[in-house]
């Protein structure tokens, strides 16, 4: 196999993998997003006045009603954002999964060398 093929597919699975890593990462914080839902549906059942705890480690710590559901609340609106951010990754590293595939199905069509990049920056 040429090497410019074996660096183009070697450019590919690094793209693959990176796929893989966010839509890991966007699982978890599927997750993350549900168990906070829960955890404020749970809250909103709590009387003002009763005690409430929160994790902190392996203690539990007594908190106000209050202060967990803003806790949450914030957690919350970091998990829209970092969804969103990893919504957007995933799109730019699909869109560049295509682009290195149909490169590489031209390169070993052609069976030539790939022209020079004007610049390697996947970025944009």
């Amino acid at each position: 196999m040429p090497p410019w093929l074996q660096e183009q597919l070697m450019k590919l699975q690094q793209s693959q993998q990176n796929l893989q890593s966010i839509m890991t990462q966007k699982q978890h914080l599927e997750m993350e997003k549900a168990e906070t839902e829960k955890a404020l549906e749970e809250l909103k059942k709590v009387g003002d006045a009763d005690a409430v705890y929160k994790q902190a480690g392996t203690v539990l710590l007594k908190s106000t009603k209050k202060e967990l559901v803003d806790e949450l609340e914030e957690k919350q609106e970091m998990a829209k954002t970092r969804a969103t951010v990893l919504e957007k990754q995933e799109t730019r590293v699909k869109e560049t999964l295509k682009e290195q595939e149909a490169k590489i199905t031209e390169m070993m069509k052609s069976g030539s060398e790939p022209p020079k990049p004007e610049e390697d920056n996947p970025r944009k």
